[in-house]
């Protein structure tokens, strides 16, 4: 079994997908997320989102924004770093 994983910024999806496992900054601390996580709802602060799928390992720098997990549905809602510099 894995995780459904959705990430969204203003702009668009970021991403969207199966993947094994995500790794979230939030305010108390980096955190993982796998399979079977307990249903939560957190606030991210600036960090990297970085994420396990079929191709390897990726990283999204995030200046901040909320994490919502639920029956291995996982959904970001983030601003990004580089939307900040422009």
């Amino acid at each position: 079994m894995s995780l459904n994983l959705k990430i969204v910024s203003p702009r668009r999806v970021e991403f969207q997908g199966e993947v094994e496992n995500v790794f979230v900054p939030g305010v108390m601390g980096q955190f993982e997320i796998l399979t079977g996580h307990a249903a939560i709802i957190s606030l991210l602060t600036k960090g990297d989102v970085i994420y396990t799928d079929a191709d390897g390992r990726h990283s999204i720098g995030v200046a901040g924004g909320f994490v919502e997990v639920k029956k291995n549905q996982v959904s970001l809602c983030v601003e990004l770093k580089e939307e900040l510099s422009e």
